[in-house]
């Protein structure tokens, strides 16, 4: 009994050690992007979206749907609150390629997942920005080619949700956002970290670089753990920056870091309602094709 007792004394150190070490190394660019995603979505979140207007107004094109992927990006809210915006730009006659590229880039980057991926280091950090930004130019310049005289979206059956930004002390306003945001993101962030941590002290790092670092199984088994594994973005941070120094390719994290936000339960459900079963179809395929073509990309020139 008393050996039981030591051996489960010194894991629980072995443990805290790792857990200890991912909590320091996360925690600050976690909490820095809670303040600074609350901070645009109190302040600059109606700013982004009347500039969304505006591009419409200028029929810029192609450099439209560029400047539509960039304000998703700059957008801090998730797919929930995206879709409503997009609708009542629908309903305002906003372009569909305009709006593809918009929510794209909406689903798969925020100000927030921006600063946690920067524990990731620069050149993920780097990765992950242009081909999450290339992922929405890419879906709206489709969408405009092959549904220009068509409908793509269908907003009519989304309920719309009211904002929840609405104290008039606008300090306060900013506080509820932040916890909100801590409350929303914080059990992810700590489950992430446990994670991290098991995964640090019980899987050799030689099989892991073995089944990821494989240019191309790995993009396939990386495609196909996104879906489970992504719930929320904070969350993967500390798991992605165990697995990359495991031994996983580059490309395979780009590939993750697609698949992931794109076929996020909650994300998935909110856009089955405005897609239809035949456009969520070839949703799913574009993430996947996508994704894998960049993780294949990315292994090629790192």
């Amino acid at each position: 009994m008393g050996a039981i007792i030591a051996v489960i004394r010194r894991e629980a150190i072995y443990l805290w050690y790792y857990f200890d070490i991912q909590l320091r190394q996360i925690l600050p660019y976690w909490a820095l992007g809670i303040v600074i995603g609350s901070v645009i979505s109190v302040f600059g979140k109606d700013k982004i979206h009347k500039m969304l207007t505006v591009i419409q107004d200028k029929h810029l094109g192609i450099a439209g749907i560029v400047s539509a992927a960039l304000l998703g990006i700059a957008s801090p809210l998730c797919m929930y609150g995206t879709i409503p915006i997009a609708a009542s730009f629908s309903q305002k006659g906003l372009r569909d390629d305009y709006l593809a590229a918009f929510m794209m880039c909406s689903v798969l980057l925020n100000p927030q997942l921006l600063i946690y991926s920067a524990a990731l280091g620069r050149a993920a950090l780097i990765i992950r920005f242009v081909s999450c930004f290339l992922c929405g130019i890419t879906a709206g310049v489709l969408v405009r080619i092959f549904y220009k005289d068509k409908k793509f979206f269908n907003f009519t059956k989304f309920d719309v949700r009211k904002s929840r930004d609405t104290d008039p002390n606008m300090f306060m306003r900013l506080l509820k956002n932040i916890g909100r945001n801590i409350k929303a993101t914080g059990p992810w962030f700590l489950i992430g970290v446990i994670l991290s941590a098991l995964f640090q002290r019980y899987v050799p790092a030689e099989s892991f670089a073995g089944l990821f670092n494989n240019r191309g199984f790995g993009l396939l088994m990386v495609a196909t753990i996104g879906v489970p594994l992504y719930v929320c973005g904070g969350g993967t941070i500390p798991l992605l920056q165990q697995w990359l120094a495991s031994g996983m390719s580059m490309g395979a994290a780009a590939s993750f870091m697609i698949t992931g936000p794109s076929t996020k339960i909650t994300n998935l459900g909110a856009l089955k309602i405005v897609l239809g079963a035949k456009h969520f179809a070839i949703y799913i395929a574009f993430v996947i094709i996508f994704a894998l073509a960049a993780g294949a990309v990315v292994n090629l020139i790192i």
